[in-house]
């Protein structure tokens, strides 16, 4: 059978699409058979089942002319789609589903592929004619999210959708994903009853403290302990297999030896479990990747999610589930924490209170973007805090977490910082590009706050769980103790918040005499509790939008007094609050995020003072664009005739930048010191030349600059043809006027997909390293805040009386370049470096690019499971 893909329904269930064989003629005669009068007559507009059968005939047959795709669920064909081109740029369009599939969104998600597929074949208008009767079936094209129209006619109505993507696609698209994912994850998150597979009788052992920790939570749902050996598990009674049972399992939980779980993973789709936590080592993580490859292949057919294998467990506080074999019970709070590392996770769910806990383990199945998905709408959770070891699929990550972090902060930290180098690159975009950088860019664009540490994400989580969101970056600090106040103005001003004067503040008689009633507000250690709580209130009066209280015990009043008159000074405010309490860092009241030392507290506050912004202007998503076929087409050709991959020659990156309208200045190929000469006039004195064959020419001394006569191109190619014997040939430009150089490029990860930079140009690009990164595609807006991060932007603006140069054409420039990476997959490097930005325009001078063959990547329209 040709290789396909898992999908999720509308249900929670797993269907398998694959494109239709030969092989399948038996298995759609057996679709027909089980299908309704009703359904075959509403597909295929005649009574009784004879027109199906010969139809899935036709469909099978060597003559067949269209394109189909098939559905199975637990290994049986439910579904059959089809286009069939009819030669003019559209197709005829047909669906049948077994009846018992009705209703569960599979039509919807095989009309959503075929219409992907018909668009990448060229088709632009999907035909349908559907009985008017048949409302289910209009209603499903009518929503698909597609520009549609249709047409009654004596019974009939004639649907025709346009394939082109549209914003409203995607929307529907995300929105049908997000509740098949929310359902999918409905019983392993949230189970009605527990089996617990391989529970010894050992209080020690992984299965029995699963079954004790489920026990001492108070689970309201059946536990059941699975042991064919014992008759009692910690007082429940224990059952040999899941077929003796006495009632269905929505969630099981696996802890027997690896080389037994592909059995016990049958076993459960057998008995029709919902999901599996496979806490047993053995798998991906030392070698086993075929075994693990196999569960993940039992569990999609049968239907059930995977969380694990190799994890700690799960656990859901509100829930009352604590399905894992940890020591201590979860302690209830708004965040919800997944973590790839157990030891990790272990360590934070003994600092943090917490909706639900998630060890993903090897995420086999159960990934973060799964997990994002799910607690999007969870009404326990508040905040949502990653530690990743690696992405799955970062560019879907991305996009989830662009709109889950409009309703809830994302924390992240995520391992593996450093790059190996293991990929070679020459040009200057690629070497600056690691993929930690790839990972910032991803990140950033989604409002996900990416965290250096573990203590870092700590202090974060706890500010962002307890408090409202700061409503700017205003702070106003009181305390008992000038050095650590002064630290914390500091602090401040490093991470971009501020510590305005303070008007109106009238503390006289109220507080010590000694006190300094600035911002920071240094009320000496004398001040008592009470004087603290005073000063606490005044402030909450100010125009500020938070107040930071350092309190350095045990001076005044002793520690716990002064925390009660904190809490107590602090209750009715709509401000942040959040103290420095040096020496300890806890929570006061529940509710006041204390930390041990000031820079910590400023660190989180900038933190969600940066998210605060982000979320209250949300990005405009770029509009969607149709790819340019004239430079698809030019990638095959170069790619057909190099399959290893190359340096495009300088006529066609010239032709590939003008498929998106990037200007470059002109560019005459020339193969001696005369062709030189003659090609210099063509273009204009004074000239350029330029060495081809090499990648950075500058350090080779392939750039010969202001040449004013021929005489001196002609001299200029001979020296260097005698110091470069790489030198391939030369290309000749008309020397610009002075601009501002900006470097503008493109790189492609496979992971990760494809990054634009912008940074300062020519060749001081390397040694300054003033650069910065977003990923495509981008808005004009979005491009004008990426060029405005770097230290040169102020050149593009004047500087120093500089004459100012169109900041809005290099956006533009940006802008296109990012389209043209989003469209090219191939474009492994790309330079273009300088882009000369002058009063009125930006123009390419230099640019380099690298093709290498590459799969297609996944189109974000074509829901699938990873």
């Amino acid at each position: 059978m040709p290789d396909g893909y898992d999908v999720l329904l509308r249900d929670g269930g797993i269907a398998h699409v694959r494109p239709l064989v030969s092989q399948d003629l038996g298995e759609l005669h057996a679709l027909v058979n089980r299908s309704s009068e009703r359904s075959a007559y509403l597909r295929f507009f005649t009574g009784g089942t004879a027109t199906a059968h010969a139809y899935m005939e036709r469909l099978t047959s060597s003559a067949y002319r269209g394109h189909a795709l098939v559905a199975t669920v637990h290994d049986r064909l439910v579904a059959v789609a089809e286009y069939i081109p009819a030669g003019d740029g559209s197709a005829d369009l047909a669906i049948l589903l077994d009846d018992a599939v009705h209703g569960h969104g599979l039509g919807t998600l095989l009309l959503e592929h075929l219409a992907l597929d018909a668009a990448e074949q060229g088709v632009d208008t999907l035909v349908a004619d559907v009985l008017a009767e048949n409302r289910p079936m209009l209603g499903v094209l009518r929503d698909l999210g597609l520009q549609a129209e249709q047409h009654y006619d004596n019974g009939t109505v004639g649907v025709r959708i346009v394939v082109r993507p549209t914003p409203r696609l995607l929307a529907s698209i995300e929105a049908r994903d997000h509740q098949a994912e929310r359902a999918s994850l409905a019983r392993v998150l949230a189970p009605s009853s527990v089996a617990v597979i391989g529970a010894g009788r050992d209080p020690s052992g992984v299965g029995h403290r699963v079954v004790r920790n489920l026990i001492d939570g108070c689970f309201p749902g059946p536990i059941y302990p699975i042991n064919p050996r014992a008759t009692r598990i910690a007082g429940l009674a224990c059952s040999p297999d899941l077929r003796a049972v006495p009632g269905p399992v929505d969630l099981a939980v696996v802890a027997v030896p690896a080389k037994h779980v592909l059995d016990v993973a049958r076993d459960c789709a057998e008995a029709g479990v919902g999901g599996l936590v496979v806490l047993s080592a053995g798998f991906a993580e030392s070698g086993g990747r075929d075994a693990e490859a196999d569960l993940v292949k039992i569990c999609r057919t049968a239907g059930m999610r995977l969380v694990g294998p190799n994890c700690l467990g799960i656990a859901n506080t509100a829930h009352g589930l604590n399905a894992t074999f940890l020591q201590q019970q979860p302690r209830r709070g708004r965040i919800a924490l997944l973590s790839q590392s157990g030891a990790v996770g272990a360590a934070l769910l003994d600092r943090l209170d917490v909706s639900s806990f998630v060890s993903v383990g090897n995420k086999a199945d159960v990934s973060g973007n799964d997990l994002l998905e799910y607690w999007e709408d969870d009404q326990a959770t508040d905040v949502i805090a990653l530690y990743l070891e690696s992405f799955g699929n970062p560019r879907k990550f991305a996009r989830i977490a662009r709109r889950v972090g409009g309703r809830k902060p994302i924390l992240l930290v995520k391992s593996g910082r450093s790059d190996s180098g293991g990929r070679a690159v020459q040009s200057h975009t690629a070497a600056a590009a690691t993929p930690d950088v790839a990972v910032d860019a991803l990140v950033r664009a989604s409002g996900v706050i990416r965290l250096d540490s573990v203590q870092e994400l700590l202090d974060v989580a706890k500010l962002l769980a307890a408090q409202p969101l700061p409503r700017g970056r205003r702070v106003a600090i009181v305390g008992n103790s000038g050095g650590p106040e002064a630290m914390t103005a500091d602090a401040c001003e490093a991470h971009g918040l501020t510590v305005p004067k303070l008007t109106g503040l009238h503390l006289d008689g109220r507080v010590p005499a000694a006190s300094a009633l600035g911002n920071p507000v240094d009320l000496t250690a004398d001040a008592d509790a009470g004087q603290i709580a005073t000063a606490v209130r005044a402030l909450d009066k100010q125009d500020v939008d938070t107040i930071l209280i350092i309190y350095t015990p045990p001076f005044g009043s002793g520690l716990d007094r002064t925390r009660a008159a904190i809490a107590e000074a602090t209750r009715a405010t709509t401000k942040t609050v959040l103290a420095c309490v040096v020496g300890h860092d806890d929570l006061i009241d529940g509710r006041i995020p204390s930390y041990a030392f000031p820079e910590q507290a400023v660190a989180a506050l900038a933190r969600a003072a940066r998210y605060a912004e982000w979320r209250a202007h949300p990005e405009e998503p770029p509009a969607v664009h149709t790819p340019v076929e004239a430079a698809r087409a030019l990638v095959r050709t170069e790619l057909a005739a190099h399959p290893d991959g190359l340096w495009l020659s300088p006529a066609a990156v010239t032709r590939l930048l003008r498929c998106y309208g990037i200007s470059t200045v002109e560019s005459i190929g020339v193969d001696g010191p005369e062709t030189a000469a003659e090609a210099a006039a063509l273009a204009g004195l004074p000239a350029v030349l330029k060495a081809t064959g090499l990648v950075h020419k500058s350090d080779a001394g392939g750039v010969r600059l202001n040449l004013a006569t021929q005489e001196q191109v002609r001299q200029a190619y001979r020296d260097m043809a005698a110091a470069i014997p790489e030198m391939s040939g030369a290309i000749v430009q008309h020397m610009l006027p002075g601009g501002v150089e900006i470097i503008v490029g493109g790189v492609t990860y496979p992971a990760f997909g494809p990054l634009v930079m912008v940074g300062m140009g020519g060749v001081a690009a390397d040694l300054l390293a003033d650069r910065a990164f977003r990923v495509p595609p981008l808005t004009t807006a979005q491009a004008l805040d990426l060029i405005n991060e770097l230290r040169c932007a102020p050149l593009l603006y004047g500087y120093r009386g500089s004459t100012p140069v169109d900041a809005e054409a290099l956006a533009e420039y940006v802008v296109r370049v990012g389209r043209l990476m989003e469209d090219l997959p191939e474009i492994a490097e790309l330079d273009l470096n300088p882009v000369i930005v002058t009063e009125h325009s930006a123009v390419t001078v230099d640019a380099r690019i690298r093709l290498r063959p590459c799969e297609p990547p996944v189109s974000p329209l074509r829901r699938r499971m990873r």
